[in-house]
Formats: structure tokens, C-alpha cells, sequence
């Protein structure tokens, strides 16, 4: 049987991976996937194509400009409505409905004025007091329907022809809609100094009745949140920076700290196991030693209790911890006896991990063309889809007050809706406008392009992603396989790993892109039909939608773990393409193979890389925040006369504490794409490579020393003296 050191290098794909003038990833290489590549770039035109329909179809001001009843927009220039850039709601009694949350639609007639009211009025006490003064209807009228001119028509015609609304209030704009002007006195709720107000029927109501109480004080709190970001975003900025240098010197440090990090966390959670053994033996011990008739009676005896502390006066109960804790500690023990070298190995490798930053410095730069890329793309897709949902023409659907109306949702036509029974069946029913349609090819089809739209913005982001990995790789790569590090190490890693990736094996990244990005838009559709069957009343659920959801929590839960091992697979897939520059297939092949041979070590180094890591930004993210709360809330004396006061400090807290985490992420995320790289190398070392003159390990010393592997010296050649 052939030795591990005897397999030749043909086995592996890699002819000239033992030629001892090798110093990093190979140069010669020809393109991969060029199929796929060509499907991507062809897709790309595509989607610039799909893009320049939607924009030629799509009319973003119907995002922009609100839109009234008959889908008119308020403030459009050249329109009617070029003056009147604010949306009036006939009855805002009704924006108080639950609909409006669930439907985004007022179920009440909608009409674009030029400005709210300012004063609480009645049709009734219009009418009345137009007989004496004509300029009550002159104010009146500029919020009914245009050329509507007949004060004198009754309340119920009115309301039957929604002419006119029954009653105003005095309101104030708000993302260019008119809401009731509350205002707060003295912990009372009012609006222009009145607790109640007539309907438009004559009864007294309270200005709670107005609802959207939510939006009370949004314009105020928005306010003071603007404030407080316009006064402290200068120490925001200190914080995040503060983070980049802290998040670059942990990683440096690491090479330092790893190992001790990770077994003072192994010891610490040893003794805490160990304390919780004694404790359960204390208190059982005590138990026992009392001899109190409750504490001989068992679990099974009392059954279950809601009440946790009455299993605590059993000493079974604690009996049944120490068992437990004792079999855990057990468990540890033997897993690190057993392990001990792996984690050692892992240790290694993390601190070899740091070096190989310290050594490469550009590569924690790169994330920021991965940033910029993905901003980019986020904002295509965007903008496209904004421009697709609003291409076509209005439509109208039915919008209720009450929850079981079977008419809700139905399409309608706002013309013929007073003809209609709707109204009988489901009073307080408008006939509004929902969105933008129509019946052309094109339209017909825009389920589908957003789809695609969202298909291919799935895909470009993945490349995106994928692309900075193969390059991170590809540079890590030609640390490692530097033999005399760090002067065999090429100069200008990342440009050129970039380059080879984009030349050689765009067809690659975009076909592993693909896999995950289909599997993506699957988990999108999945979510998207879930969401729609909880919609659905609790009066209508039935038998069938029960095993519809269970059906699609099944499939949502396959596909998370399909998605995650594809992200795995791939990841380690674009390692060996940028190492070797074979194509996708059989560089996932190589990988998955490589990983199953070293199965043990690919766990333990997976769970140690990721403690340490989340360890890291808990850390460096919490110490950040503790610090800026200490600034925010002026408890440093030396700073405190510079720090401004603030309406909210925690919310410029919890900015810095979650960009904080981000840029740990984004550092931490550099950090493991070189180990997970450098693990793949010291795999692939290990197999193909002996240690002798012709070859040698590429691995560090430290490593070699734990496996007690050593390279031999090269004798020099004597016909070259």
C-alpha cells in the first residue's frame, strides 16, 4: 500500500505543486466555467436591460408624491394638483383602523389639498351658519371635491356621494399627509386646546377617538433624535475609529493572546462545573441532614408545578444536578485529553493567523471594495424594483373597517362603486387606491420580474462576496506557501490575487453565486407565502392551511440548512480555486474530500475560531460602549464641558455599540477567511508533503513542533561551487 508521502502529485490536480521553486498560488492558469461565465455576463445585460424597461415604464413619483383616491398625485407639477401637495382623509376616525396597518390604505375618501385645517368645523354647523356668513362654505369647500359647489345639499346625500367630508380638525402636515395637531398639556391630550369635538353627526367625542396615537409626537421625538445625532456625531465617529484601532490590535495580538484566551476559558468553564458539583452536593447534603418530611419526597410524588422553587426544597432534585454536572464535567475532560493536540493545533493556526495579517496589512482594507460593490448593487436592485412596483396604472381595491367583510381587498372601479352592494353588505367600505397595474404583457409579468429582479441581485451579491473571498485567499494562500516567510512572500498579494480571480475565474465564483442564490430566492418565496397564510383570520384557518404551514416551516427549515452548507461548501471551494484555479466542481470536490479526511480537526479548529471571534466582538464592542457611556451621560470630568447634552443618549449609544460589532465583524470576518485558508493549506501540507529537501512543509515552526514533523536541510550542490 502506498504510503500518505508516496501519492503522486497528479492525484491532487496540482503538477507543479512539488516543484521547489513554488512560492504561492499558481500564475499559470487558464480561465474556468467560461459557460457560467458567460451566463453571468449575459445576465448582467439583462438586467441593465430590465432595469432601463422598468425605468421607462415606472414612474417614481407615485412613490414620492402621495397619491389621492383616484391615484392622483398631490404636488405633481402640471397637474391639478400642482399646488395641493398635501393628502386630506375625509374621515380620519377611520384611519384608526386596524386595516390601516394591515392594507397600508385609509379605508376613507383621500383628496389632495394645499394646506390642513386649522379649525374644528361640522358640515351640519357649515350649513347652518352659511345662511348668515357665505365665507364658512368658501373655507369648507376647499376640502371637498373639486367643483363641488351646492352647501346646501343634506349630510346624507353628501356622505352618500362622498362629496364632502363630515367633519374637520384642525391638523398639521406630516410626511405630507394631514394628521390631527395633538398636543399634550399638562399630561392631557388635546388638539388646539379641546379634549372633545362634535362628529359629524352631532355627538361629542374625544380627541383620543382621532386615533393614531402613535404618531402623537413623531414629529417632535424626530426632531430631538435629529438634534441629538447633528450634536454628538462627531463623538460617534471618535468611537467607531477608536474601534477600527482596537479591532486591528486584537488581531494583532492574537498571536500573543489565542492560547491564552482559549484555555482560560476551558479552566474557567472546568471550574464553574465544578462549583456547580459542589453547590448540588451542598444543598443535597443539607437536605438530607435536616431530615424534613418534604425533602424525602421525590419528583414523581408533587408532578408538575409551575412554581420552579418547590423542586429546589427536594434533595432529588438536587441529586439529578450533581448526576448531571458530574457526567458534563466527565464529558469535558475526556473531550480535551483526547483533543488536547487538536486544540493546540487550532491554537497555532490562530496565532499563525495573526501573523499572516500582520505581514498583509492591505487585506483588512479590501472589505471596503466588498462595502462599496454590495452598496452599489443594493441600490440597483432598489431603484428597480421601485420603478417596477410603480409601472402601470391605478388600481382600486375594496378597503373595510371590519375584518370579515368578504368584499375586502376585491378589486373595484371608484366610478361605480356607490351602485354597487358593497356599501350595504360592508358599510363604511371605500372603493381607494391600492396600486399601480394593468393589463398589457408587461404588466401582466411584473410578479415575475420583480423576481428575476430579485434573483439577480441575490446572485451579484453573492459573486460580490465570493469574489472577496477568492481574493482574500488567494493572498493568505501565498503567505502560507512562502517557505521562507516573510521574504518569499510575492510582493502586492491582494492586487494580485484580485486580478487572477476576475481574470481566470469569474465563471466559478458566479456559478457557486448561483447555487446559493437560487436557494436564497426559494427561502424568499417560502417566507413570503408564510407571511401571506398568517394573514389569514383565525376564523378561516382551516385543517388544509394548518398543513400548508407546517409544510412550509419544514421546507423553510431544510432550506436554512441547505443554504448554510452551500455557504460552507463554497467558501471553502473558492480556497482551492485560489489556490490551484481549477473550476468550481472539482475545486468542491477537492475541498469537501480534504474536510472529511480531517474531519475532527475541521470541528474543533470551526468551534475554537468561532468562540474566539465572538469573544472578540462581544468584547471590543461592549468595551467601546461602556466607554461611550461614560461620555454620553458626562461621567469623565475631562471631557464632560465638550460633551453635548443630549435628548436621548441611548440612541447614539446603541449607534456606537452596533457599528461598533459591524466593524468588528468586518475586521473578524478578514481574520477568518485567513484561517479557514491557511487550515486548508496545512491540510493539503500535510498530505502531499514529507519534509525532505524536495519537499519540504511550508507550515510555521510552531506547528511542525506540535506535530513533530522538521524539515530537512538542503545540502548545496557541489558542481555549483
Amino acid at each position: 500500500m502506498a504510503r500518505k508521502t508516496d501519492i503522486p502529485p497528479s492525484y491532487y490536480g496540482e503538477p507543479r505543486k512539488f516543484d521547489p521553486t513554488f512560492r504561492g498560488p499558481i500564475q499559470d492558469r487558464g480561465c474556468t466555467d467560461v459557460v457560467c461565465c458567460v451566463l453571468f455576463v449575459v445576465v448582467i445585460l439583462g438586467y441593465i436591460a430590465l432595469g432601463t424597461v422598468a425605468w421607462i415604464h415606472g414612474d417614481p413619483r407615485k412613490v414620492v408624491y402621495p397619491t389621492d383616491s383616484h391615484g392622483q398625485f398631490c404636488g405633481q407639477q402640471g397637474t391639478p394638483n400642482e399646488k395641493k401637495a398635501i393628502l386630506f382623509y375625509f374621515n380620519i376616525l377611520q384611519c384608526a383602523s386596524p386595516a390601516v396597518l394591515i392594507n397600508l390604505q385609509c379605508p376613507t375618501t383621500q383628496l389632495c389639498v394645499s394646506k390642513c385645517p386649522d379649525r374644528f368645523a361640522t358640515y351640519l354647523d357649515m350649513q347652518y351658519n352659511y345662511r348668515y356668513n357665505k365665507s364658512y362654505w368658501d373655507y369648507y369647500k376647499q376640502f371637498c371635491k373639486p367643483g363641488f359647489d351646492n352647501p346646501r345639499k343634506s349630510i346624507a346625500q353628501v356622505l352618500r356621494d362622498e362629496d364632502c367630508p363630515s367633519m374637520i380638525v384642525p391638523s398639521r402636515p406630516f410626511l405630507q399627509r394631514c394628521f390631527p395637531d395633538f398636543i399634550t398639556r399638562n399630561g392631557t391630550l388635546t388638539v388646539a386646546n379641546k379634549t372633545n369635538f362634535k362628529d359629524g353627526l352631532g355627538n361629542l367625542r374625544s380627541v383620543i377617538d382621532l386615533g393614531i396615537t402613535s404618531l402623537l409626537d413623531a414629529k417632535e421625538v424626530g426632531m430631538k433624535i435629529f438634534e441629538d445625532y447633528a450634536n454628538s456625531w462627531y463623538w460617534i465617529l471618535i468611537g467607531l475609529v477608536i474601534t477600527m484601532l482596537v479591532s486591528l490590535v486584537f488581531i494583532l495580538l492574537l498571536r500573543f493572546t489565542a492560547g491564552v484566551l482559549l484555555w482560560l476559558v476551558i479552566f474557567g468553564v472546568i471550574a464553574v462545573v465544578g462549583y456547580g458539583i459542589w453547590h448540588c452536593y451542598w444543598e443535597f447534603s443539607t437536605l438530607k441532614g435536616k431530615r424534613h418530611l418534604d425533602s424525602d419526597v421525590t419528583i414523581s410524588d408533587i408532578g408538575f408545578q409551575t412554581d420552579f422553587r418547590v423542586y429546589l426544597q427536594l434533595s432529588q432534585t438536587w441529586l439529578v444536578f450533581m448526576i448531571s454536572l458530574s457526567v458534563m464535567e466527565a464529558v469535558i475532560l475526556i473531550i480535551l485529553f483526547f483533543l488536547r493536540r487538536r486544540v493546540r493545533i487550532a491554537i497555532a493556526l490562530l496565532k499563525e493567523g495573526s501573523r499572516a495579517i500582520g505581514y498583509i496589512m492591505s487585506t483588512l482594507f479590501y472589505p471596503i471594495l466588498t462595502f462599496v460593490l454590495l452598496a452599489i448593487c443594493i441600490a440597483y436592485w432598489a431603484v428597480t424594483a421601485v420603478f417596477l412596483a410603480s409601472s402601470g396604472d391605478p388600481v382600486y381595491k375594496v378597503m373595510s373597517t371590519q375584518d370579515k367583510c368578504m368584499y375586502s381587498n376585491i378589486t373595484c372601479n371608484p366610478e361605480a362603486f356607490s351602485q354597487t352592494n358593497v356599501t350595504k353588505v360592508c358599510p363604511g367600505s371605500q372603493c381607494t387606491f391600492a396600486f399601480y397595474g394593468g393589463e398589457s404583457l408587461y404588466h401582466r409579468y411584473i410578479l415575475v420580474l420583480q423576481l428575476c429582479n430579485l434573483l439577480v441581485f441575490l446572485w451579484l451579491v453573492n459573486f460580490t462576496i465570493a469574489l472577496g473571498q477568492c481574493t482574500l485567499a488567494g493572498a493568505f494562500a501565498s503567505y502560507y506557501w512562502a517557505l521562507q516567510k516573510p521574504q518569499d512572500i510575492p510582493p502586492c498579494p491582494v492586487l494580485s490575487s484580485f486580478s487572477r480571480a476576475v481574470r481566470f475565474h469569474t465563471g466559478s465564483l458566479a456559478f457557486g453565486s448561483l447555487i446559493l442564490a437560487i436557494v436564497q430566492t426559494f427561502r424568499v418565496v417560502l417566507e413570503y407565502l408564510d407571511h401571506r397564510l398568517k394573514g389569514v383570520t383565525f376564523a378561516s384557518i382551516s385543517a388544509h392551511n394548518t398543513f400548508a404551514r407546517f409544510l412550509i416551516c419544514c421546507l423553510k427549515c431544510c432550506f436554512w440548512c441547505l443554504e448554510h452548507f452551500i455557504k460552507f461548501m463554497n467558501r471553502n471551494a473558492y480556497i482551492m480555486i485560489a489556490i490551484y484555479g481549477k473550476n468550481f466542481c472539482t475545486s468542491a470536490k477537492d475541498a469537501f474530500y480534504l474536510l472529511m479526511r480531517n474531519v475532527v480537526r475541521v470541528a474543533v479548529l470551526d468551534k475554537v475560531t468561532d468562540f474566539l471571534l465572538f469573544l472578540g466582538k462581544v468584547l471590543i464592542s461592549g468595551s467601546v460602549g461602556v466607554l461611550a457611556f461614560f461620555v454620553f451621560t458626562r461621567k469623565i470630568p475631562v471631557i464632560q464641558e465638550e460633551v453635548p447634552s443630549l435628548n436621548y443618549y441611548w440612541l447614539p449609544l446603541l449607534t456606537v455599540i452596533f457599528g461598533s460589532y459591524l466593524i468588528a465583524h468586518g475586521f473578524f470576518n478578514v481574520y477568518a477567511m485567513c484561517v479557514d485558508t491557511l487550515f486548508l493549506c496545512f491540510l493539503v501540507d500535510l498530505e502531499v508533503n514529507n519534509g525532505s529537501a524536495a519537499r519540504p512543509f511550508y507550515m510555521s515552526s510552531s506547528l511542525r513542533h506540535i506535530l513533530n514533523k522538521k524539515n530537512q536541510k538542503r545540502r548545496k550542490d557541489k558542481s555549483l561551487r
